[in-house]
C-alpha cells in the first residue's frame, strides 16, 4: 500500500516536470562581457527581448571563412525584425589584430565581439571547436546550436519559427556539422 502510494508520487512528480515549459527548466547560459576592438564593452543578456543568432569564429579557421558572409547575408535579410546577429571571435590576443584584415578581405563590415575562447564556447554548450552557433530566444534561452559551420537551414529556421511565435514542428536543438 505504502510502495504504490509512493509509486504514484514519484510518478505524478515525473510527469509535472516533464509537462514544465522548456523555458523553465532550460540551463541559463552564461553572460560574460564582451568588448569590441575599439574596446566598447557588451554583452549578450542586453538584446533580451529579441531573438539572438550568436556565431563564435576565429581568423584562423577555414570553416568560419566560409561560414561568415553566409551568415552576414542572412542577418541582412532580417532586417527591421527583433532579430540581432553577434559574431565573436576566439581569436587569442595576440592575433586580434588580424580580425579587420579578415573581416575586409570577406567584405564584411560587422564589429566582432573578442574575449572568448574555447572554455566560452564550452559554456554555450558548444564544445570546443569553432564555428559555433547558437540561437536564442528572446528571454535569452537556446533554441537551436549548430558545433560546426552552420548552414542556412540551421538558422532561418529557429529564427523562423520564433518569429513565428513558435508554431509548428520546433527546430532541431543540436547539429554537428564537423
Amino acid at each position: 500500500m505504502l510502495r504504490n502510494r509512493i509509486a504514484t508520487a514519484g510518478l505524478t512528480l515525473l510527469v509535472a516536470f516533464a509537462l514544465l515549459p522548456a523555458s523553465l527548466t532550460a540551463k541559463r547560459l552564461p553572460d560574460p562581457a564582451f568588448k569590441t576592438l575599439d574596446g566598447k564593452t557588451h554583452k549578450i543578456s542586453s538584446l533580451r527581448g529579441q531573438i539572438v543568432v550568436v556565431n563564435f569564429w576565429a581568423t584562423w579557421c577555414g570553416p568560419c571563412q566560409e561560414e561568415l558572409p553566409r551568415l552576414s547575408q542572412i542577418a541582412a535579410s532580417y532586417a527591421g525584425k527583433p532579430v540581432s546577429f553577434v559574431f565573436i571571435s576566439i581569436d587569442a590576443a595576440k592575433d586580434r589584430a588580424k580580425i579587420p584584415n579578415t573581416l575586409a578581405r570577406l567584405h564584411l563590415s560587422f564589429d566582432s565581439w573578442v574575449n572568448a575562447d574555447t572554455d566560452t564556447l564550452g559554456s554555450f554548450g558548444l564544445g570546443d571547436i569553432v564555428p559555433g552557433t547558437i540561437v536564442l530566444d528572446e528571454n535569452g534561452d537556446a533554441v537551436a546550436r549548430v558545433m560546426g559551420e552552420a548552414k542556412e537551414d540551421d538558422v532561418r529556421k529557429p529564427v523562423d519559427w520564433l518569429l513565428g511565435g513558435k508554431n509548428g514542428e520546433a527546430p532541431t536543438a543540436l547539429a554537428k556539422r564537423y
